[in-house]
């Protein structure tokens, strides 16, 4: 072992890992295997990716070519070699407008291709759900096909060629490859569907490009690739079709397919009632098709054909639309009652025509196993993506053995998108006939002939039912939390399953999720890499010493605790609450670092006047990086405030920690502009605190104590039913969901956060619209984002006449995490992505608006900026 990886070490031009964190973080993809790696290797370049196969057909080890690890049939993870080429190797080498082609490097991503490719106005016709991560590697190693195949194709429709390297070190291009000694086959094996992914595609030949595309790297290795572009329409339309029958969905489907029309998606009731905010968009119905078209009329026509239906112009709301069948596998992952689905029979194709009928019998199928699944998928191919409630200890290989037979009664391939992996290969026999199976054996053996390349894939398959992760990797320590953790019944191994792997947090833009990934771009660091690392923490056989694992604490230690994750992933994996859980046992019994003792205890520090400009200079000893001036407290809110402000209904004003001690204006400007609205103003003469700086910090029983006084304090307003209007979103969110969490027992915390509102929620129904004046650049703080949405605020800007652009992503600061030594780096590279460059282009006289005080902080650490509460600037827009 020693000798293999230093040999890579030697010959590899990139990072070669084999620490136990690198292992456990690939040792998955997002299907329900598991298999760790003995090495993974990141190759800067086309030579270190020729040395790195070199060594290992040296040493016999097998190879696994990797894309974004998105694979939910066990495709891209192996027990050998996992060659990641989304690291380095991601770039549009070009793009040739006139020829309508791009030449590409495995490692890049879909997305990032098509920015390259858009100001030609141009785009790759394949569009996988997972678009904006997964590489063009992984889609021509599953033939990847996306809701647009309709109009243009498959991957294998859309490359034109491949660069490709073979065990024995042959390169070769596949428009001119060497003499190789490739099988015949005979047409009458293959099923007449577009959507046909399982198996070789041997009807192909003798384009080896297109035989080549699908092998799911059990042949060759991809280095590069050439791909055909297609014009991408200026305007699309979307029309949602509802249906009051669960099948006249897919019964329909075939009909819509025609000119103009670029997709026909399906989806089902269970799967809308996991659309969280997004299923009011939906039309009534059981059963709903989105269909895009390229103009008005086209859509029209096709909305008229079903009872219930919505036509789609602007691409605001499209693309809220599009998210409820973007996120279907991840929102499929959890039945409506809180049980656990899974992939294994996950995207089966028939005959478009047979797939109301198909439909009907999968059903049919599934109840007479006592199953249940969610569904949804490319209805006008034919195509039905499902994830199904296994009981993955017993019953998966008879169900799945008869899901195939039903699917080939029909015509229809195993697989119509994703290939085979180890979900399906076993079965293949049951939808080949002898001679095609053998012929698929020649064929990978003709490029490899060890069977070093992806082994156990499509040819002398592993079972279907071995390595399956939640059996081979079962807890070996106690998983019942200290935290509630509602969603997953107290048990952080339910909670770690959470995460299926599709990979969203690898997003490089859009929404907050994962400032830290975006910055390092380390998969550790992605809500995906921190989820496996406690899944094998919980295992004990890659990470060991359960809660001590400095692997685990390391990965935990980049998280911003942001709290993204919980509203962008989409099965709600929430790192912040686990980071809380994993830091409250790590540390039990023992010392902490000093940043916990001061600024995890920081509201009790102002509260005893021992925050100063003299202790401020000292903070580094308080595990405060030197890079981060200390703010200095001044005289508090809650010593201004004059009783009796406004008059009217009774509103408690919450004088959180932040602004009672740092910046009391912002209370004395919210209490202005409540009682300009006709409230009348109270805060508590106690001090009073959420407890968000020990729970982040993983002191769960001082915040457990803490949040419970602050409840008690506040009971005779909250059980006279007052609302409590919070100035600083993180105390808001928290006392609205994490103190629910940690002491939702306790009916005073619990009533609470039934409580509690946000200052723009509040104040926005009692305002008279402003005239317009001014615009404004608006950083959201990323627990309100997370917690309870941005709706109020939006609409209170616009009550205040404000034209406002609201920013996407963290600000970097994050509470604690940006003032802790060793993190002021990253968290000014997070601030670098959107926030800085946005304030800093802003016309002059715009205002920067931010109510979270760690966001004002980073505004004034990174710009010239002065940064202002919403309070402040409505103050100032009423003139008060």
């Amino acid at each position: 072992m020693t000798g293999f990886v230093g040999r890579l070490r030697a010959a590899v031009d990139g990072d070669v890992l084999d620490d136990r964190a690198s292992r456990a973080v690939y040792s998955v993809d997002a299907s329900n295997y598991r298999h760790v790696p003995r090495v993974v290797v990141r190759p800067r370049s086309v030579d270190g990716v020729l040395a790195a196969v070199a060594v290992a057909v040296e040493h016999g080890v097998p190879i696994t070519n990797r894309g974004a690890g998105t694979s939910v049939a066990g495709n891209s993870a192996g027990a050998g070699m996992v060659l990641d080429f989304s690291r380095y190797l991601d770039r549009v080498i070009s793009v040739d407008p006139d020829e309508k082609l791009a030449v590409v490097q495995p490692g890049v991503v879909l997305d990032r291709l098509n920015d390259a490719a858009r100001p030609h106005g141009l785009v790759f016709g394949p569009d996988p759900s997972t678009h904006s991560r997964c590489t063009l590697g992984g889609m021509i190693g599953n033939d990847a096909c996306g809701a647009h195949s309709i109009a243009w194709g498959k991957t294998s429709d859309n490359v034109r060629a491949l660069d490709v390297l073979l065990p024995d070190g042959r390169r070769f291009d596949t428009r001119t490859p060497p003499e190789l000694e490739l099988p015949r086959a005979d047409p009458a094996w293959f099923p007449a569907l577009d959507r046909r992914v399982s198996g070789y595609r041997l009807d192909a030949l003798p384009d080896l490009t297109r035989a080549l595309v699908g092998t799911e790297g059990t042949c060759a290795t991809v280095l590069g690739a050439t791909v055909e572009l297609v014009e991408s329409p200026p305007r699309r339309v979307l029309a949602v079709l509802g249906f009051d029958g669960p099948y006249d969905a897919a019964d329909l489907a075939p009909e819509l397919r025609g000119p103009g029309v670029l997709t026909v998606e399906g989806l089902n009731a269970e799967l809308a009632r996991h659309a969280g905010d997004s299923r009011s968009l939906l039309p009534p119905g059981r059963s709903w098709l989105f269909v895009e078209a390229v103009e008005d009329a086209v859509a029209r026509r096709a909305a008229a054909l079903a009872p219930h239906s919505v036509v789609v112009s602007d691409p605001a709301r499209q693309r809220a639309l599009w998210r409820v069948r973007e996120d279907g596998a991840g929102l499929a992952t959890r039945m409506s009652d809180g049980g656990e689905a899974w992939p294994g029979w996950e995207d089966a194709a028939v005959p478009p025509e047979r797939l109301g009928a198909y439909l009907r019998e999968f059903d049919a199928l599934l109840a007479g196993h006592g199953r249940r699944g969610v569904t949804y998928g490319h209805y006008g191919e034919g195509c039905l993506h499902v994830r199904v409630d296994f009981d993955l200890a017993r019953g998966l290989r008879s169900f799945l053995r008869d899901a195939a037979d039903l699917v080939v009664a029909h015509g229809g391939s195993l697989s119509g998108e994703h290939g085979d992996g180890q979900a399906r290969s076993e079965l293949l026999p049951r939808m080949y006939p002898p001679a095609a199976i053998t012929a698929f054996g020649r064929f990978k053996a003709a490029f490899d002939p060890a069977n070093l390349m992806n082994p156990g894939r499509v040819v002398a398959p592993l079972k279907l039912d071995d390595d399956l992760r939640v059996l081979v990797a079962p807890p070996v320590i106690p998983t019942r939390a200290a935290l509630a953790l509602r969603a997953d019944g107290g048990d952080l191994a339910a909670a770690s399953r959470r995460c299926v792997g599709v990979g969203k947090c690898l997003n490089a833009r859009g929404g907050v999720m994962c400032p830290s990934y975006r910055v390092t771009r380390e998969e550790k660091h992605s809500t995906r890499g921190r989820a496996r690392l406690l899944f094998e923490m919980l295992g004990g056989r890659v990470v060991r010493d359960g809660w001590r694992s400095e692997e685990v604490r390391e990965a935990l230690d980049l998280c911003l605790g942001c709290k993204g994750c919980k509203r962008d992933c989409p099965v709600d994996v929430d790192m912040a609450t686990y980071k809380a859980e994993f830091l409250h046992h790590h540390y039990a019994g023992r010392r902490r670092p000093a940043a916990h003792y001061s600024m995890g205890w920081l509201p009790l520090w102002l509260r005893l006047r021992l925050v100063n400009r003299v202790s401020a200079r000292f903070a580094r000893f308080g595990g405060v990086d030197p890079a981060r001036p200390l703010p200095v407290p001044v005289r508090s809110f809650q010593s201004r405030f004059a009783a009796g402000t406004g008059g009217g209904d009774r509103v408690l004003l919450f004088p959180d920690t932040f602004t009672n001690h740092f910046e009391p204006g912002i209370g004395l400007d919210a209490a202005a502009v409540l009682g300009h609205a006709g409230q009348g103003v109270e805060v508590p003469r106690s001090a009073v605190c959420c407890g968000l700086t020990w729970f982040s910090t993983g002191q769960l029983d001082v915040a457990r104590r803490v949040v419970r006084r602050t409840a008690r304090v506040l009971r005779p307003w909250t059980r006279e039913g007052v609302p409590v209007v919070g100035l600083e979103p993180s105390c808001t969110a928290f006392l609205r969901g994490d103190a629910l969490e940690v002491a939702g027992d306790d009916p005073d915390v619990a009533r609470l956060a039934g409580s509690v509102r946000t200052f723009a929620e509040h104040v926005s129904p009692l305002l008279e619209p402003c005239a317009p004046g001014g615009g404004a650049v608006v950083q959201p703080h990323c627990h309100q984002y997370a917690e309870g949405g941005l709706d109020a605020d939006r609409e209170l800007l616009v009550k205040a006449g404000v034209t406002a652009s609201l920013l996407e992503g963290c600000c970097g600061l994050a509470g604690n995490f940006g003032f802790e030594k060793g993190h002021h780096e990253v968290s000014m590279a997070v601030g670098e992505l959107a926030l800085f460059p946005a304030v800093r282009a802003a016309a002059e006289g715009t205002a920067v608006v931010a109510d979270g005080f760690s966001c004002r902080t980073q505004v004034r650490h990174g710009t010239d900026a002065e940064p202002v509460h919403t309070a402040t600037l409505l103050r100032r827009r009423l003139g008060l």
